[in-house]
């Protein structure tokens, strides 16, 4: 989608936006609310390709500048070719592993689409027309020698051991700290400045872990040219106990399809909690204030409903993967309790069954009459005994695709078979067993 085409959907002061959605921890200074709401300015945000492929922690960032750019503001993605070969300190007790120039590249090709499709790089939006560069365009063609005299000498060795990420490792000398991310700040700095000058940015976004790096920006974009620019970060988003959003038991919730499905994302989404929907609605997606406000009545009146998990997800989904992959990862939701779990396919079945038990069972016992549903109930530890199995059988406990079975001498035939292989059981609820017949 086009800026032209939604940039109707701004309204109002975007300094107010921000406020509202929680994306304000720090700010270099008043004026840049001036400028926001009422002037025009180029803002970036950088992401160092440490993988493949961007996580929904990245969304943040990437959101927050398509805020700018509806407001109409010109955002700049920075892909950290160069800073990536160093490796940024922020955040980490130990020292990153380097990564190879050509693992680099790989990783660099892998983000750019991703970045790209996020925002409005084409030239219908006008001023506000989004930037994706690569910093090693700049910093790999900087010498030594040159970079230690033209940006090393306006910082002291002081101000940078003062820096929250570095002083905690030197807190550690067991660690410490290599001069190769020590230097990572005067990277940064320099990057702010080359895009001041060659761009026009005044305004740097990133996480509050990121402020300290973010100000050297400033005061050498000061020193060396006497002009203002600004710092805006948001506050770092963690769960409740303390890791950072975006991981889940099994990893990362990676952007990239094929590493995390547009199903596993929907899900990742939908699962959020009670108390954490709301905040995630205002970061995440670009509802208005209003529905905002009125999902947050829904999830304090009827929270078993799950309305604002469910446009959570939705918006999530959408922006990242498209209408369609959407609506396929909202019926594979719908199918865990429904009858149009027989309409799935095969790949989609076993995702959406991925996490629950399974056990492979010979075809042929379907043969001479199918094999006994109080039986395969027992086998597959749905219930402790066939008297158990029996009672649920009896009491309408027991679902065979999603639908009910009652009779205790209930047998699985070749019909309950779904993509000509497996049977998904379940009792009660939430209590479910895959069986695979080969």
């Amino acid at each position: 989608m086009h800026l032209v085409e939604w940039h109707a959907l701004a309204m109002g002061k975007i300094s107010a936006d921000l406020e509202f959605r929680g994306l304000v921890h720090q700010c270099s200074g008043e004026a840049l609310w001036d400028v926001l709401d009422t002037g025009q300015l180029t803002a970036y945000a950088g992401f160092d390709p440490t993988a493949d492929s961007l996580h929904v922690g990245h969304l943040l960032g990437i959101f927050t500048l398509r805020r700018l750019q509806l407001a109409g503001h010109r955002p700049i993605l920075l892909a950290g070719g160069g800073t990536g070969l160093i490796g940024d300190p922020g955040g980490k007790a130990d020292e990153r592993p380097l990564l190879s120039r050509e693992q680099l590249r790989a990783n660099l090709d892998g983000i750019r689409a991703q970045l790209g499709g996020l925002l409005d790089l084409s030239a219908a939006a006008g001023a506000a027309q989004g930037l994706l560069l690569d910093n090693s365009q700049w910093l790999c063609a900087y010498g030594l020698i040159d970079f230690l005299r033209e940006v090393g000498k306006h910082f002291t060795v002081n101000q940078m051991t003062a820096k929250e990420s570095v002083k905690t490792r030197l807190e550690r000398p067991d660690q410490g700290i290599s001069y190769t991310e020590f230097s990572y700040m005067l990277l940064q700095a320099y990057d702010y400045s080359y895009l001041h000058d060659t761009y026009g940015c005044r305004l740097q976004l990133g996480g509050s872990d990121q402020w300290g790096n973010i100000t050297m920006g400033l005061e050498l974009i000061r020193k060396l040219r006497g002009a203002e620019a600004f710092a805006l970060t948001w506050p770092l988003l963690v769960r409740a106990d303390g890791t950072k959003y975006g991981k889940t038991e099994s990893g990362a919730v990676w952007l990239d399809p094929a590493k995390s499905s547009p199903y596993a994302m929907y899900q990742f989404f939908v699962r959020a909690p009670d108390d954490e929907v709301g905040r995630l609605l205002r970061l995440f997606t670009f509802l208005a204030t209003e529905e905002i406000e009125s999902l947050d009545a829904e999830t304090a009146t009827r929270p078993e409903q799950r309305r604002a998990q469910r446009a959570l997800a939705r918006a999530v989904t959408t922006l990242v993967h498209g209408q369609a992959e959407t609506e396929r990862a909202e019926a594979a939701a719908s199918a865990l309790f429904s009858e149009e779990v027989a309409n799935l396919d095969e790949a989609m079945l076993l995702e959406v069954f991925s996490d629950v038990p399974s056990s492979v069972i010979s075809r042929s016992a379907l043969d001479d009459g199918g094999l006994l549903l109080v039986d395969v109930l027992v086998s597959s530890g749905l219930v402790s005994s066939k008297t158990a199995a029996r009672t649920a059988l009896a009491q309408g406990g027991v679902y065979v695709n999603n639908r009910r079975r009652d009779d205790p001498e209930a047998a699985l035939a070749r019909d309950d078979l779904l993509v000509d292989r497996y049977v998904v059981l379940r009792r009660g609820r939430r209590d479910y067993h895959l069986l695979r017949f080969e």
